[in-house]
């Protein structure tokens, strides 16, 4: 092994001193040709969250005329053609009242016997739905409305329950006085152990609980107590395809040491890349039918045709009332591909 003399010690020492003394100093502009500055073209991209005061709200406008028109293209398949639609997701409007409206207190939240409680009824802040709609919907293409869209879209479901009139236009320019208006806007408190009081905004409060923190008489090990029922496993996808080879979330035959699994149908691909599997999963009913269902229906039939006109055109009526969007961008063969592959049990490896 190689050893120092005596006499370099005292030099290495002093070497090493200097080498974290000074490396702090070292900013990323020693760094060249590593990175480059974000452009603003893409902080703008990122930078999309609006804030209860409305800043970060960009400029446009949308009418409730123009909302109801990319509401029943767009959203009512989920939401219902007035909002109150239950089967898919809870139902966003309903449960307010012209008395809330010039309160700001929903007198409904207050009702334990009332039957369910609405967007519109809980939501204090006209910018949080603002937000949610522009990064979030529709939900098989976020993002894909315009800012104008999402002020035509809210004017509409503010125009349901009935805070703005039929001939409304919402805008950045009068998005603050509607805020007035909301039914909750004066429901949501702050005034809690989860809302510090900083800034002078409110008296901090005790927490609600007592708790302190104890490391003795540790289990050894973790045990499962509940699982996942099986008739729940796909409601949300295939849990399988969801695993992911890093970060804490596993999916499901993830566990340590599970081998690889084989390649997945080029089918099953499409049907991903498509968003098919937004709605739709191999063997559960999520928002339409499963594609086992579809397969064991038209069994033994040549309906191969019929279906990709349904695909492209969209449809209601054969599994219920939620209509299936027209998917319009869907090529041909694509379509064709994905009719075959559903009518032969959907096999996805």
């Amino acid at each position: 092994m190689f050893k120092f003399s005596k006499a370099m010690k005292p030099a290495i020492a002093i070497a090493l001193v200097q080498l974290f003394v000074s490396a702090p100093s070292i900013g990323a502009d020693k760094y060249q040709g590593v990175g480059r500055a974000a452009t603003p073209a893409e902080i703008q991209a990122w930078d999309i969250d609006v804030r209860p005061d409305f800043k970060g709200l960009p400029k446009g406008s949308g009418s409730v005329e123009k909302g109801q028109e990319i509401w029943e293209n767009k959203c009512a398949s989920c939401h219902g053609t007035f909002g109150e639609n239950n089967t898919v997701f809870t139902p966003l409007i309903g449960g307010t009242t012209k008395d809330d409206v010039k309160s700001g207190n929903v007198a409904n939240l207050k009702r334990t016997d009332y039957p369910g409680r609405t967007t519109i009824m809980k939501v204090s802040s006209l910018s949080t739905l603002w937000d949610y709609i522009h990064r979030a919907m529709p939900w098989n293409a976020p993002k894909s409305l315009s800012n104008d869209d999402v002020y035509a879209v809210l004017a509409y479901m503010l125009n349901l329950a009935e805070i703005v009139p039929d001939d409304f236009t919402l805008s950045d320019q009068n998005i603050k006085d509607v805020q007035k208006l909301m039914p909750n806007r004066n429901g949501m408190s702050r005034k809690h152990a989860m809302w510090p009081g900083k800034a002078g905004l409110v008296t901090a409060t005790s927490p609600d609980t007592k708790n302190s923190a104890c490391m003795t008489n540790c289990k050894p090990a973790a045990k499962v107590s509940s699982t996942l029922p099986d008739y729940a496993q796909t409601s949300h996808g295939e849990l399988a395809t969801q695993t992911r080879p890093f970060g804490q979330v596993r999916g499901q035959g993830a566990a340590a040491g599970a081998s690889a699994k084989p390649a997945k149908n080029p089918d099953y691909v499409l049907a991903e890349k498509s968003g098919c599997l937004t709605c739709h999963s191999i063997d559960q009913k999520i928002v339409g039918p499963s594609f086992k269902e579809v397969a064991e229906k038209y069994k033994g039939q040549d309906v191969t045709t019929k279906l990709v006109t349904k695909v492209k055109n969209g449809g209601t009526g054969v599994w219920g009332t939620i209509p299936m969007p027209p998917q319009a961008d869907l090529k041909d063969p694509d379509a064709e591909a994905l009719v075959k592959w559903i009518l032969s049990g959907a096999p996805t490896h």
